[in-house]
């Protein structure tokens, strides 16, 4: 039998570009903690605010009980989604972390309409090119939208495990579709 790449658990393939669904951008009620706002004009300006971030989480910003390794791969998704709009996206690069439940919402946005989120398939990894498949795999949920002249590419990072999340209220994406427009 075929190795077949692992199915995630949002039913989709690993490999498949259809991976990043486009549909209507989540907004998050106005009352939801914002963690922080950064707008990098540059990988260097980036590596900074993911500084920032990360201190942030680190004295006083970060949930109760929130262990580190959600820190890690918050950060990660951030650095990720964060270096692929400034690489292929247009400015200004706009990013934001929220907290929703027990997870934080992270949304990058650039001016690059024209060009969705496009994860690489049959690459050998050493080239590079799977930050997208990686932020699939360590969020809870991720997708991608056209709000007005932006696209926004978004990851839900959980922060504490499925027992601790029980009695906590939820934040689920709406439905996927082909309209792609924004809510």
């Amino acid at each position: 039998m075929p190795d077949r790449p692992p199915t995630l658990d949002h039913g989709r393939t690993g490999t498949s570009p259809s991976l990043w669904a486009r549909g209507p951008r989540h907004r998050p009620p106005r009352t939801t903690p914002t963690v922080g706002q950064w707008e990098p004009a540059s990988l260097a300006h980036l590596t900074a605010d993911r500084r920032q971030l990360a201190a942030a989480l680190h004295d006083g910003a970060r949930p109760a009980g929130a262990d580190e390794g959600a820190v890690e791969r918050l950060l990660l998704a951030y650095e990720e989604l964060a270096s692929n709009a400034l690489r292929h996206g247009r400015g200004p690069v706009q990013i934001t972390v929220t907290t929703i439940g027990a997870s934080w919402l992270l949304e990058v946005s650039d001016a690059s309409t024209d060009t969705p989120p496009s994860p690489a398939v049959g690459r050998d990894p050493a080239q590079g090119g799977l930050g997208l498949h990686l932020v699939a795999r360590i969020s809870r949920a991720h997708g991608w939208a056209i709000d007005g002249e932006r696209k926004v590419v978004w990851a839900r990072i959980d922060y504490l495990d499925p027992r601790a999340r029980e009695n906590l209220p939820t934040w689920t994406p709406p439905p996927t579709g082909d309209r792609g427009s924004s809510e």
